[in-house]
């Protein structure tokens, strides 16, 4: 019988391989930016672990399942394509963010000054997934300066970062959190 394991041995070298095959160190700009996807799809996990609506959990799902196409397409080398069974992430994702970023934002107060994050653990993960994911955006834009990356996942990450800043909001607003205000006069 075929032991299934996890470690292959191949990264003892300090590289690690691309989703073509292709290796490159493992501090490669590419591996930044598909690595600090990752990490925002684990901080999205435990959003979804601490959040109790199936409307947020479903979503937060779907955000993720979309994040890993987003890193697969991130990992590809130059001049390979995404597999067949995948579909690159599309306007439509991007437009799905915005209208949730615009349902929320409705349900809240105006907000005229930036928010101290904290209050409550929900709220402060949610600005920490925000965080990595602006992380993420710069990494990414990084990477896009040694390989041209598809404009899409700059506009699908650049708005998730959006939403979830409304969504550390909502959260404050359910559980009644008081946002601290930070004015700079």
């Amino acid at each position: 019988m075929k032991e299934n394991k996890v470690y292959t041995k191949t990264g003892d070298d300090g590289t690690t391989g691309l989703f073509s095959g292709k290796r490159v160190p493992k501090h490669h700009i590419q591996i930044q930016a598909y690595g600090s996807i990752d990490e925002l799809i684990a901080w999205l996990g435990l959003l979804r672990d601490l959040e109790e609506s199936k409307e947020n959990h479903d979503r937060l799902v779907k955000i993720q399942e979309e994040l890993m196409v987003v890193s697969t397409q991130l990992s590809l080398a130059l001049g390979t394509s995404l597999p067949a069974y995948l579909q690159p992430i599309s306007m439509s994702s991007v437009v799905a963010l915005e209208q949730e970023i615009d349902r929320l934002t409705d349900l809240l107060p105006p907000l005229k000054h930036f928010v101290i994050p904290g209050g409550n653990p929900l709220v402060s993960y949610t600005h920490l997934a925000r965080c990595v994911c602006r992380k993420a955006e710069r990494d990414i834009t990084a990477l896009n300066e040694e390989k041209p990356v598809d404009l899409l996942i700059f506009a699908y990450v650049n708005r998730l970062s959006d939403y979830l800043f409304t969504l550390s909001r909502k959260f404050a607003q359910d559980l009644k959190v008081k946002e601290i205000k930070w004015n700079a006069n």
